[in-house]
């Protein structure tokens, strides 16, 4: 019985402390699939940081042409469909306006009436101041012979022939003709002055005519409207029997040859771009070499528009409102550390990756912090070495895991 009693006791402690061992050991650590995983190693090096967003290619504003309805009027022929190529003389729709022939045969009589305003007035004026002119050639004359006969009787007084009161008469009458005379001299201008003035005011209710009936003629000729330039019909959003309002868009052509890119851009990755930066356009029919031109100051839907203006010559097959994605050059960072960027992490922030063993068996997480990121890449400040391998797949799902093996 006592043999018995030992042993048992010496299979408790035995099991006893089997068991507390058991309880001490960690986890097995879980198992990845190699191939499921993406890593890549760490580097050292030259960094180009670009950033990426997708886009579309847009006309330039200073190739778009939008044809407003000069009248009210109503659409009575499309005689041009969208997609189609137009001239600056491309009849693309005809309107009909029925009060405009009337205002046109208006305008047109105004101007007569204006016109014929205008010769009566000069032929009365004319005649006006040659009665004026007239008037002072007979003033001018009387005081000529004034002057004459004031000298020859001076010197008949000298002579002692005629009395000083003859002579004072005389004297009296040539001084009274020069105040006269310069009194007409003075009417006389003043006259031709006010001849311009009344000449001009008719000449502007001429011109004001001349302007109308401009007006009249062009709103006219808008009801057949026209391309204006060459290009690509884009837009006819109107139809037969329509009524329009003046200022209403008719229609819209743009020159295809002459586009942009209009880049979104994600408003965290927005704020280093820069006028003038480098870019890559990819139509995915080819890559056309740009430069920034515009980004809008105002943030839509947590994206920024960038606008590119393209360098080198479209592809096939490049049209307006095509997909494209852009890639813009933000700086060339001298001997950094970088690795790809991973799934998850901004930058300048501090990321737990499952950094490789030796053998590549094993994986353990490692904090590390991250500075300045690229499209493709982003920079390592602390916590990996060059040459270490890390994995950049999505591997939250193992947050609480310290270690894991690769299989």
């Amino acid at each position: 019985m006592r043999r018995q009693w030992v042993t048992a006791a010496c299979v408790v402690l035995v099991v006893g402390a089997a068991a507390f061992f058991v309880t001490r050991l960690k986890p097995a650590a879980p198992e990845v699939e190699r191939a499921t995983v993406w890593t890549d190693t760490v580097k050292r090096g030259p960094l180009l940081r670009q950033v990426r967003g997708p886009g579309t290619l847009v006309p330039r504003e200073d190739k778009i042409r939008l044809i407003p309805a000069e009248t009210e009027a109503t659409v009575v022929r499309i005689r041009v469909l969208p997609g189609a190529k137009v001239q600056p003389d491309t009849v693309l729709m005809d309107l009909v306006d029925p009060t405009l022939q009337q205002e046109l045969l208006d305008a047109q009589l105004q101007l007569k009436g204006a016109e014929a305003d205008y010769i009566n007035t000069r032929a009365k004026v004319e005649s006006d101041l040659m009665d004026q002119k007239a008037a002072g050639a007979t003033v001018n004359a009387d005081y000529s012979q004034a002057q004459l006969q004031a000298k020859t009787d001076k010197s008949l007084y000298d002579l002692g022939v005629i009395s000083g009161l003859t002579y004072s008469a005389s004297k009296g009458k040539a001084d009274e003709l020069v105040t006269r005379n310069d009194l007409e001299k003075q009417r006389l201008t003043l006259n031709e002055k006010a001849i311009e003035t009344q000449l001009s005011v008719q000449q502007t209710k001429v011109d004001q005519a001349k302007a109308l009936l401009a007006l009249k003629q062009k709103q006219l000729d808008a009801l057949s409207v026209r391309a204006g330039i060459s290009g690509v019909l884009v837009e006819l959003d109107h139809q037969v029997g329509e009524h329009v309002t003046a200022g209403t868009t008719l229609a819209k052509v743009v020159q295809p040859d002459q586009l942009k890119a209009s880049l979104k851009i994600a408003e965290t990755q927005a704020r280093d771009i820069q006028i003038g930066q480098p870019a890559e356009i990819d139509t995915h029919n080819g890559v056309i070499d740009g430069t920034v031109m515009r980004i809008d100051p105002a943030v839509l839907n947590g994206t920024v528009t960038v606008d590119v203006e393209l360098a080198g010559a479209l592809p096939q097959g490049a049209r307006p409102d095509l997909s494209v994605d852009g890639t813009i050059d933000l700086e060339r960072m001298k001997d950094v550390l970088y690795v790809g960027r991973p799934a998850f992490g901004n930058e300048n922030s501090t990321i737990s990756l499952f950094k490789l063993s030796a053998d590549g068996k094993t994986a353990v997480q490692v904090p590390v912090k991250v500075g300045r990121a690229s499209v493709n890449s982003i920079q390592v400040i602390e916590g990996l070495q060059a040459g270490d391998t890390v994995i950049l797949s999505d591997m939250s799902r193992w947050d609480g895991t310290d270690r894991i093996r690769l299989d």
